[in-house]
């Protein structure tokens, strides 16, 4: 991390086929080894199989489970007097989207379904109804702020 200045947000051009900023995002979070063809393939496949497991359009699926995904706070490290504490802050949006979009890739990643478009699309489903291994990781997070709320006071 730059101690001189913040690092430039580099512009992300929106997905050819849903004309979505979230969806390139997660394409491209998605993509390993310069692949990204395979990557949206993998990605468009997994929302037509949600489309016919649940009789809805795959994207509204897909928007929902990022949105029950997203952390509204998390516990950062603060060195105090010579320990460290973790301090519970809040969660800024682009990094609560960043969170929700590689809890979902790793959790689908971590399943145990054949191919990644089914992996992922089993996962946005559970994601979407609230359930699944990034829900998981998502409550866990929230459950470590909870308690150490007692040192919310050293957030600067």
């Amino acid at each position: 991390m730059s101690r001189r200045r913040a690092a430039v947000k580099r512009e992300v051009h929106p997905d050819p086929r849903y004309h979505n900023l979230i969806v390139t995002k997660f394409i491209n979070s998605m993509t390993l080894d310069g692949k990204k063809s395979k990557a949206e393939s993998a990605f468009y496949g997994a929302l037509e199989v949600v489309e016919r497991k649940v009789k809805r359009p795959g994207i509204d699926v897909f928007l929902d489970a990022i949105q029950n995904i997203r952390p509204n706070v998390e516990v950062r490290s603060r060195r105090v007097g010579g320990s460290t504490y973790q301090v519970p802050m809040q969660v800024p949006d682009r990094r609560s989207q960043a969170l929700s979009i590689r809890w979902i890739i790793t959790a689908a990643r971590s399943r145990n379904e054949r191919t990644m478009r089914d992996r992922l699309a089993s996962e946005m489903i559970d994601a979407a109804n609230d359930t699944g291994a990034a829900r998981k990781k998502r409550e866990d997070t929230h459950r470590m702020a909870e308690a150490n709320k007692s040192f919310a006071h050293f957030r600067w």
